[in-house]
């Protein structure tokens, strides 16, 4: 019988959940920074001039702090393995219209999340 080895590959992630930003926009800036370095990515998003941008390195600093806290990682060798944004659920909204009729606003919230890993 052969024995498998089976390698364990530690990952750290960071979830946000209910984020009062659309998926779609966020995914704008999460296509960035995707397979890139922690450093790097963080460049990025600093200068990149978009509302998203602000939310995803808070998120991104989070998913650090877990990797380097929790599973013992190195900053050095951690890259963005996973990065994507879900659709979460939808605010709906009423606002007057013309002739005494009413609008639907629908405000969309989204579910992010960061998966970082080590660089072998």
């Amino acid at each position: 019988m052969q024995e498998q080895e089976t390698q364990v590959i530690n990952e750290a992630r960071a979830t946000l959940k209910y984020a009062r930003i659309s998926s779609r926009k966020v995914k704008i800036v999460a296509d960035l920074i995707r397979g890139k370095d922690v450093d790097e990515a963080l460049a990025i998003v600093k200068f990149t001039p978009k509302a998203s941008s602000e939310i995803i390195e808070k998120l991104l600093k989070s998913a650090i702090a877990n990797a380097e806290n929790n599973h013992n990682m190195k900053h050095e060798n951690l890259y963005i393995a996973e990065i994507y944004a879900n659709q979460g659920p939808t605010l709906k909204r009423i606002r007057p219209a013309a002739k005494g009729s009413a609008v639907r606003i629908r405000k969309r919230t989204s579910h992010l999340t960061i998966v970082l890993k080590e660089r072998v």
